[in-house]
């Protein structure tokens, strides 16, 4: 092991020291701790017990009989956690957490959204440790010690998440597919808007990627289909509700109302789609919804058409995915936690830095912004100083501090997806690479 290898590794392990430690403190200090596991937790445990989870009534009901409801929850954060917004398949993965006691559930929930990303990351800086040793273990110890809100919350991103990383370093890097394939699986069972698109790079890129992909899809219809049919027997009417549910959230001054003054849409953990710019300008969901299609149509079709055409290799591959990590954010709602998938840039930053120039600068720069603009340490940071570090008397500093946080996570996502897509499409698929990057990799994974 070099010093780069060896100072890079140090770096990692201090970040998941402090991922695990702040993460374990803030969680018992928050007056939102939980918040986001609980609305997971307690309609499965309404279906366990014959009600319909996706009834706002039944789940409050049956928290409130177990003793789920809080003394300081007020009327509106009681429906957020009552109102279930997941599809049936979810329960595949919920309701055996849900058949243990609520301090023993979110604990093992918090565990396993800690060690899964630190295992992520080392699985990233891995594979980024092969071009440039010490910059993936920085990147990767900076990631973990400055994203701690998931396991504060307990949002089932942070699962879906973690699965859908460590299958892509299993297909990519043709080890362990059988864990790999499972894990896909369950990663779109819990949320398909996340590791969708990873999902689908494999199913375009063909050959045996295209295989792993069908058969992680086959496993998702096996394993998600029991959760379809027991929801249907419970709660017939289930499309209806959570169609209405949806719906609701997604009302004028609702948590998924990308307005400026929408409840959650802003500050930390705050949505990061391209909606919450354009709805800065035209408050309505045609306008807002088909400006954002507008833009990411074309850049996620020349991403598709890129795809079918290059030659993959792992090199290809990373920087293929570190594209998508940071596309799929866009289009569809996503808020900051859902962002935790750019440690799949990892490598793609590493392999370019290693190449030298200004493209490698340019990477770097670009996944430094991101980490900084999509972490949560650095966000509660960036919050007080822009609330405290303008003159309150000035005209506009309440509009210009709103602004500053609306179109700053998006803008550094559609700039480092573009970058990225940029780099692919003009891939230099020349004998000088695949003599030098390509062997390295196949030697040291096949």
């Amino acid at each position: 092991m070099t010093d780069e290898h060896r100072d890079g590794l140090y770096l990692l392990i201090l970040g998941s020291f402090v991922l695990l430690i702040l993460g374990s403190v803030l969680s018992t200090t928050s007056r939102v701790d939980m918040i986001d596991y609980r609305a997971m937790y307690y309609p499965a445990r309404c279906i366990m017990h014959h009600c319909d989870p996706y009834s706002e009534i039944d789940v409050l009901n049956l928290a409130r009989s177990e003793g789920g409801v809080r003394p300081s929850d007020t009327d509106r954060s009681n429906s957020h956690f009552a109102r279930y917004l997941y599809l049936p398949t979810t329960f595949t993965i919920t309701v055996p957490f849900a058949l243990l006691p609520w301090e023993v559930s979110r604990t093992l929930w918090m565990a396993f959204i800690g060690m899964g990303f630190i295992a992520a990351a080392f699985l990233m800086r891995d594979v980024g440790s092969i071009h440039a040793p010490f910059l993936a273990g920085t990147l990767a110890g900076f990631f973990l010690a400055n994203n701690e809100l998931l396991m504060v919350v307990g949002n089932v991103a942070g699962i879906a998440i973690v699965l859908c990383i460590i299958a892509a370093w299993c297909f990519v890097c043709n080890r362990f597919v059988g864990c790999g394939i499972f894990f896909f699986a369950m990663s779109l069972l819990l949320k398909p808007h996340d590791s969708g698109l990873v999902w689908l790079y494999f199913l375009l890129a063909g050959g045996i990627y295209r295989r792993r992909a069908l058969q992680t899809f086959t496993a998702t219809v096996a394993l998600g289909l029991p959760g379809v049919v027991w929801t249907y027997i419970v709660a017939p009417n289930w499309i209806h509700e959570f169609l209405e549910n949806l719906a609701v959230d997604a009302m004028p001054g609702q948590r998924a109302d990308p307005a400026i003054a929408s409840l959650g849409s802003h500050g930390l953990s705050m949505m990061v789609n391209l909606q919450t710019i354009f709805s800065s300008f035209w408050h309505d969901p045609r306008i807002y919804n088909n400006a954002s299609f507008l833009v990411c149509g074309p850049i996620l079709l020349v991403w598709i058409m890129a795809v079918l055409r290059s030659r993959h290799t792992p090199s290809t591959a990373w920087i293929a995915l570190a594209s998508a990590a940071a596309l799929t954010m866009l289009p569809f709602y996503h808020r900051q936690y859902d962002t935790k998938l750019l440690l799949l840039t990892i490598p793609g930053c590493a392999l370019l830095w290693s190449e030298g120039g200004a493209v490698g600068w340019i990477a770097l720069i670009l996944e430094c912004a991101a980490f900084m603009l999509t972490g949560d340490l650095s966000w509660i940071a960036l919050l007080a100083l822009l609330e405290h570090g303008l003159p309150t008397k000035m005209a506009l500093t309440e509009s210009i501090l709103k602004y500053v946080q609306i179109f700053s996570s998006p803008l550094t996502l559609l700039l480092i997806g573009s970058f990225y897509l940029w780099v692919y499409v003009r891939w230099d698929n020349s004998a000088q690479r695949e003599r030098t990057a390509l062997p390295r990799e196949v030697a040291k994974y096949t």
